[in-house]
């Protein structure tokens, strides 16, 4: 099964989003064990290649591991020499598109507008993430599928256990899903099982 196809299979990517991964591993485990296997490390924190190559090392093709916060084109191809099997952007970063279609790699290119979505999607970005999310909620996304039916949104920012099946049913294609189900409070006092917990709510809400 392809990146792709995972992604839109599982329906959830777990954005890790921490200072530093130096607990990425146990994190990755809290994730699988809750049944969320694909997740993104961004490069806002510290040892982000790292903590992507120690997770793809230690749970091999049982997770899909990602990057996120990628900017630059220089940064999607450190990031996919380490291991990353996807590359996902805050906004339209048609540089970062071309360096990964180049890689043979998908992106999830951030856009909010319709008209920075159908760029992103029309640059090569096959999952485009709207981003951030909140700002119009569920029925922002609907509206914007209306005409653009070809889009596939993965809403990004604010999406948790209690609107997730809003957006599912508005016609996201996945979520993306940070603060909410990796706290950063959990992985600093070692709650790994808080996050599994949450997990397991998430894949419910879109069961």
């Amino acid at each position: 099964m392809s990146t792709k196809d995972l992604i839109l299979a599982r329906r959830i990517v777990a954005i890790i989003r921490l200072d530093d991964y130096d607990k990425a591993v146990e994190v990755a485990r809290a994730l699988l064990a809750g049944g969320v296997p694909v997740m993104e490390f961004t490069l806002t924190g510290a040892g982000a290649l790292e903590a992507i190559a120690a997770v793809r090392k230690e749970l091999g093709d049982a997770v899909c591991v990602g990057v996120g916060s990628v900017l630059h084109a220089e940064q999607a191809t450190a990031a996919i020499d380490s291991g990353a099997q996807f590359v996902v952007t805050p906004a339209l970063r048609r540089p970062v598109i071309a360096a990964c279609v180049n890689r043979g790699t998908l992106t999830l290119c951030g856009g909010v507008t319709p008209t920075e979505l159908l760029d992103a999607y029309e640059a090569g970005s096959e999952l485009v993430k709207l981003f951030p999310a909140r700002l119009g909620g569920p029925a922002y996304l609907k509206d914007v599928l209306a005409p653009l039916p070809f889009l596939k949104l993965v809403p990004t920012g604010g999406v948790g256990v209690e609107n997730a099946r809003a957006y599912i049913d508005a016609g996201a294609a996945a979520l993306g899903i940070g603060g909410n189900l990796v706290p950063r409070a959990a992985v600093a006092s070692g709650r790994f099982d808080q996050i599994s917990e949450v997990a397991r709510a998430c894949v419910a809400a879109i069961s």
